[in-house]
């Protein structure tokens, strides 16, 4: 078991920090707006509760969801205008601290990049730097499906986005932010996870080693 002072130390010097999005970046989840937009939350949080425990695999689960929502592309973008996210507080100065470091910053995300990227804008974060689900429109605008082969769109995609990033830019020490289980099954690769319970309490609390409520306490450990 790696001690609190070690995993400090490698926060410290790490070359890369990846936060999943939706409850830990903003407060929302992006696929409940976009369904809470379109009239259809409850039958979708039906669904997700029946996916539940993986036994629904989750490129399977994701494709009911968004044929259930059928949201068009004017409508994503009525979406974010009408309904921006909300940063959580303290990310925005985190973000700036690590990037005052020269530490590259990630959004590895499940969600949608329309929304993913926007969000990462309000942060200065490059849209290169973003990994999440592309949703595809025909020409008329109505929804289309979603890009099947983006690594976010499959189980373990977080894990996949940190290996590459690993192999493409020789990271050797990369950080995991999130709440949920597939951002803790994220690492390893990433050398370490920190658990985020600042917009609810989730089920990583009792499995992780490094768990905060609030991204001052981030701020504190990058001090100058």
């Amino acid at each position: 078991m790696v001690s609190h002072s070690e995993l400090k130390k490698l926060l410290c010097s790490a070359e890369a920090v990846c936060f999943d999005v939706d409850s830990k970046v903003i407060r929302e989840e992006g696929i409940d707006e976009l369904a809470k937009f379109r009239g259809v939350e409850a039958a979708v949080s039906e669904m997700t509760r029946g996916a539940m425990g993986g036994a629904v695999p989750f490129k399977a689960a994701l494709t009911e969801h968004l044929v259930l929502i059928q949201s068009s592309r004017e409508q994503v973008q009525r979406l974010r205008a009408e309904h921006p996210p909300h940063l959580i507080p303290g990310i925005r100065e985190l973000v700036s601290r690590l990037q005052e470091r020269n530490v590259q910053v990630f959004l590895i995300s499940s969600g949608f990049r329309s929304i993913v990227e926007h969000v990462a804008s309000k942060l200065n974060i490059p849209s290169t730097n973003v990994f999440a689900n592309r949703l595809k429109f025909y020409s008329n605008g109505e929804y289309a499906g979603f890009d099947e082969m983006q690594p976010t769109a499959e189980s373990g995609g977080k894990r996949k986005v940190i290996k590459l990033l690993k192999e493409k830019f020789q990271f050797q020490k990369v950080v995991m932010i999130g709440d949920g289980v597939t951002d803790m099954e994220a690492c390893p690769p990433a050398d370490v996870f920190i658990g985020f319970g600042g917009n609810g309490i989730r089920q990583v609390k009792d499995n992780t080693e490094w768990y905060i409520t609030d991204f001052v306490e981030l701020l504190g450990e990058l001090k100058e």
